[in-house]
């Protein structure tokens, strides 16, 4: 019988001696993460379906039953997974027990993201003081806090100002919990004393991370910057001085903050310094938008310096801007007021045929010249203008129009267009309708005026001091009933 070498074996004595046998399968680690696996496959089935029920039960037990079926523990991600599920589904009441198991009966450490998502979670939900237990309670569970869990316990107490009075007592808690307060930690006190418009603490907090050699984020410096030009009344603080201050530091300002200065100035009047910031802007290496041009520009205008005002428009068609509807509607408000009314009707031409789209602040200013010019032809051809091509009067345009009409003796068609104004818009006090009603007095229409004064009544329009002048000086006799003169009056 001939043997097979395929069969042959030859005894290898190294590998006999040095080999060494594999561990059983249940002892490995991948067994183990793969039952692991199993058993959040397991939990996630369970609660999907206890979900599904009005009175969902408590999740704590399918959490222990799932990993009890595969002789494991949980582990740190299958309490996140429970936590985030019940606080997502509104169940806040049964977190508690899920972390009194995880204090008491687990003994790994715990990872800081599970507590640190849910101070964010209680934050959400307005659940301020859970947020800062549980960041009190964070070394009870084998968890060494860091910037991060404050971090998030911070943004949550600074969304108002009552959470903001409980920000000193956690900072000196956290010291007592060996937290490094960083940058970070600064930016969101920053940004919320920024927010709840207490800039006077927010520049005093500046001032201590400059002092105590932190590195301030542009983004801080933005922030303050945006904060300080939003007010009206900066005490002694001069903006210049401060935006100065600022660059010194190392702030390298955006297109933003120069906006910010920009505007502030040009509202206050101080429309040359507006004219430096953007000179200065280009010289360090900013590009200007359309944004920082209107600005100057239409402060440029409002002081009446025209001369000015054509450099500046040339220069942004220079740098290859394109100016917009806020653009021409100042240059046109220049036009105005140097008395270029046709000019400015035609560059409306111009802008359609540029794409421009017009708005109804386009049309306010011209029929504000026309009006102070007597031009009543123009004004009704630019009112129907307006309406074919689609773009509605607000307020403003009615003002104008009815003045105008009212001062060239058309009470009727100014009456007509107020009746139109209380039926589109609500006036409160109107001062054009005391004219209107004082006009159909004077030219002894008392009725038509009793007519509207009753529609001011249901529209809740107070009139004026000169409609009851006016409607006694004609001698009429006034027979209103109780309900109908309070109404007019109004709430005392």
């Amino acid at each position: 019988m001939v043997r097979s070498f395929g069969l042959k074996r030859t005894p290898n004595l190294f590998l006999r001696k040095h080999r060494k046998w594999p561990l059983s399968p249940y002892k490995s680690k991948w067994q183990k993460t793969f039952d692991e696996n199993q058993a959040m496959q397991s939990l996630k089935q369970a609660t999907k379906q206890q979900l599904q029920n009005p009175d969902p039960p408590l999740l704590l037990s399918s959490l222990t039953n799932s990993f009890a079926a595969y002789d494991l523990e949980p582990t740190p991600q299958a309490y996140h997974f429970v936590i985030t599920t019940l606080s997502h589904s509104l169940q806040f009441r049964h977190i508690p027990s899920v972390l009194d198991r995880l204090e008491r009966v687990e003994k790994f450490p715990t990872p800081e993201y599970v507590f640190a998502d849910l101070i964010k979670t209680y934050g959400a939900a307005n659940n301020v003081q859970d947020a800062v237990d549980l960041f009190c309670r964070m070394p009870k569970f084998r968890c060494v806090p860091s910037v991060h869990s404050l971090n998030a316990l911070l943004s949550v107490l600074c969304r108002n100002e009552l959470g903001l009075k409980l920000v000193p007592e956690i900072l000196l808690q956290s010291q007592a919990m060996n937290i490094r307060v960083e940058e970070s930690s600064f930016k969101i006190l920053v940004c919320a004393l920024c927010r709840l418009n207490k800039v006077a603490y927010a520049i005093e907090i500046l001032n201590c991370m400059i002092k105590d050699g932190f590195a301030i984020d542009d983004e801080i410096f933005s922030c303050i910057l945006s904060s300080v030009c939003m007010q009206r009344d900066l005490g002694n603080l001069d903006i210049m001085g401060f935006w100065e201050e600022l660059r010194k530091l190392g702030f390298c300002p955006r297109t933003g903050d120069y906006v910010n200065v920009m505007r502030f100035l040009s509202k206050g009047g101080r429309v040359m310094d507006a004219f430096d910031v953007l000179n200065q802007m280009k010289s360090d290496g900013v590009k200007p938008d359309i944004v920082c041009y209107n600005i100057v520009l239409g402060g440029i205008i409002g002081e009446g310096n025209f001369e000015a005002a054509d450099d500046v428009f040339d220069e942004l068609l220079v740098l290859g801007l394109v100016p917009d509807v806020h653009t021409y509607n100042a240059y046109i408000d220049g036009l105005c007021k140097r008395n270029n009314i046709e000019q400015g009707i035609r560059l409306i031409t111009c802008m359609e045929k540029l794409g421009c789209k017009l708005n109804v602040i386009t049309y306010n200013v011209l029929l504000e010249a026309l009006c102070n010019v007597g031009d009543m032809s123009k004004m009704r051809e630019l009112v129907e203008e307006m309406k074919v091509k689609g773009i509605k009067p607000n307020l403003q345009t009615y003002r104008v129009t009815i003045d105008a009409l009212a001062s060239k003796g058309e009470i009727f068609e100014a009456c007509a267009l107020m009746e139109e104004v209380l039926d589109k818009f609500f006036c409160g006090q109107c001062f054009t309708l005391d004219n209107i009603i004082s006009g159909l007095c004077q030219r002894g229409l008392v009725g038509k005026a009793l007519e509207l004064l009753n529609k001011m009544a249901d529209k809740r329009v107070s009139p004026g001091a000169g409609v009851w002048n006016a409607l006694l000086s004609t001698g009429y006799k006034l027979d209103f009933d109780e309900t109908t003169f309070i109404d007019l009056v109004g709430p005392v």
